[in-house]
């Protein structure tokens, strides 16, 4: 998979700096450059279509939206990692805590259930297979 970001990779980066050339060939644009204008168009047209042919090896790949979202905004995309993967333990932290309060809550409900209901608590433990009042 590496392989075909490096190709992907190689590509775009000729494709920018044929761009780059582009773009001092036409600031300062002589009549006698019209044939390295009309090269360097060509080799843009020709870098698209290789660049179009990386896509068909990844279209696999999924990127959400967010992360374009970050580039526009001129932020580092590799800080949308970060700030999910943040989100993503503090939401395991608040379901931990529910977890243990549910986990408390049964066991104060059986004990309290036990002392009123003593025999049918016992018929529940023992289907359960649990020992005593926990």
């Amino acid at each position: 998979m590496a392989e075909k970001f490096d190709n992907l990779e190689e590509h775009l980066e000729k494709f920018i700096e044929n761009i780059r050339q582009l773009g001092i060939i036409v600031s300062d644009f002589q009549p006698s450059s019209q044939a390295v204008l009309n090269q360097k168009l060509n080799f843009m047209i020709s870098g698209l279509q290789d660049i179009d042919k990386c896509q068909k090896q990844l279209h696999d790949i999924n990127v959400p939206l967010e992360v374009f979202e970050y580039i526009d905004q001129g932020r580092n995309p590799q800080l949308y990692t970060k700030e999910c993967l943040e989100r993503a333990l503090a939401r395991n932290e608040q379901v931990k805590g529910k977890i243990d309060t549910m986990m408390k809550f049964k066991s104060l409900l059986i004990s309290e259930l036990s002392k009123v209901f003593p025999e049918e608590m016992a018929k529940y433990r023992d289907i359960r297979g649990e020992d005593g009042p926990s």
